[in-house]
């Protein structure tokens, strides 16, 4: 791996950490304005809870070395929770700047996962 890509790996990493950590306290301690967003996007607000604790969790998971099948795991998490937050709230009509924070994570998301170095990688299986 260069030291290019280890640099953008470890950006984008850091910068997804911090935006998935602290959208997830906020949906965990159910805060106000994240509360009235999901009753907005028309989600039971026990929601907030799960995606809080999985976000977390995630973080944790794409941070701790090892675990390249779990890591695959999250990844694809993060990808399907941020295009679900997407595609909820155009589906509700909201204005463009509803978008940017999950868009914002989902290309941080895309980078962390192109760039992840070779020991985080899940080695292929040949028979």
């Amino acid at each position: 791996m260069t030291k290019r890509n280890k640099i953008i790996y470890w950006i984008a990493t850091l910068w997804l950490a911090l935006g998935m950590t602290s959208t997830g306290i906020v949906q965990v301690i159910k805060l106000k304005e994240e509360a009235d967003m999901m009753k907005h996007l028309g989600y039971p607000l026990y929601f907030l809870t799960i995606l809080g604790i999985w976000k977390i969790l995630g973080v944790i998971a794409i941070l701790i070395p090892k675990f390249p099948l779990l890591k695959e795991w999250t990844y694809a998490g993060f990808f399907f929770a941020m295009t679900g937050a997407i595609f909820s709230h155009l589906a509700c009509g909201d204005e463009a700047i509803a978008l940017f924070g999950p868009t914002l994570l989902l290309v941080l998301t895309i980078v962390s996962w192109y760039f992840r170095p070779a020991e985080r990688k899940v080695s292929s299986f040949s028979s």
